[in-house]
């Protein structure tokens, strides 16, 4: 059962907000050419296409980068401690659906969740599990728990999906305007400035409305999972972590730590936000994880077995 302050409940609401504003604002990003180009119509038909491939495809790319990266499914017997800390994560979070932990063995440090609350799971790599200990990959795994909890792959497929059909109806209005060209020189037809406008930035303002999506689901996972955890700290020392390990990486490759790009360019928030934002959690004793296991948290997770890769064909199938 999960602890719910004041405080995290007002964030919660301003979240939750912010996303309806952002899907609100994508949706009339994307009916503006729906309009231009068929009218209502357009609009209906525009809109219709992203609901239907958001559902269609919201689980298809997170399985086929599973494949790629040759990824398998780890079985209970091979990591007992982390399958009794997704336990407590599901019964927190009110999933129902048994937990699935997917193995990939990248040296890349990096967890990301798969599918749905209903069929979905959790896959962490290699260099995850070397590199964090036990609570902090708590942390990790109950933000990805919240990510499945509220269908946020879903939501960030349908984000994806409207940021691609703008594109695509921009494209096309731009091809209607050089086919108009020689009227425009001719005198015959004045310059369509409106539309102009509408192909130069709609694309544009619907990758930055996309990527403010993204960044407003972060935040709101790493509420949810100290909600989940009652441990900001382990998520906050997860965090830390890669974030040096992301610097050391550009310092290897570039020579030193290039300077970050702006924040309205990122998909996810800037670190030190996020991690000032948990600082300002307060930690909940009565529920959190670490009352409910005796493992060691300041040591990495014991992994008896590595799994092998499952190949492409059982992620073509879904999870019955």
């Amino acid at each position: 059962m999960t602890t719910e302050t004041p405080r995290r409940g007002r964030s919660r609401l301003k979240n939750g907000l912010q996303t309806l504003l952002i899907m609100a604002g994508l949706a009339l990003v994307l009916a503006v050419p729906g309009y231009l180009l068929a009218g209502g119509l357009g609009i209906v038909m525009s809109l219709g296409v992203v609901v239907a491939g958001a559902f269609a495809g919201s689980w298809v790319p997170a399985r086929v980068i599973l494949a790629d990266a040759g990824a398998g499914l780890l079985d209970r017997h091979q990591a007992p401690s982390l399958y009794r800390l997704l336990d407590t994560l599901y019964q927190r979070a009110g999933l129902t659906r048994p937990p699935q932990l997917f193995y990939a063995p990248s040296p890349e440090l990096n967890a990301f969740a798969v599918g749905t609350r209903h069929d979905g799971g959790i896959a962490v790599t290699e260099g995850l599990l070397r590199t964090l200990t036990l609570r902090e990959l708590a942390g990790v795994l109950a933000h990805e728990v919240s990510h499945l909890r509220h269908g946020d792959t879903r939501v960030m497929s349908m984000a994806a999906a409207m940021t691609r059909l703008t594109l695509w109806l921009t494209t096309v209005l731009q091809l209607g305007l050089l086919l108009l060209v020689p009227l425009i020189l001719a005198g015959e037809l004045r310059l369509p400035w409106s539309l102009l406008l509408v192909v130069a930035f709609a694309p544009s303002l619907s990758t930055l409305l996309q990527l403010a999506l993204s960044r407003n689901r972060e935040y709101t996972a790493d509420l949810d999972a100290v909600a989940l955890t009652g441990d900001p700290e382990g998520l906050a020392s997860a965090l830390a972590v890669l974030e040096r390990h992301h610097g050391r990486w550009l310092a290897a490759l570039f020579g030193r730590h290039p300077p970050a790009g702006p924040d309205w360019l990122r998909t996810h928030p800037p670190t030190e936000e996020r991690i000032r934002r948990l600082m300002g959690v307060e930690a909940t004793r009565d529920t959190s994880l670490h009352d409910h296991h005796d493992d060691n948290h300041h040591a990495p997770p014991e992994i008896l077995e590595r799994p092998g890769a499952m190949g492409r064909r059982y992620w073509i199938r879904r999870r019955r």
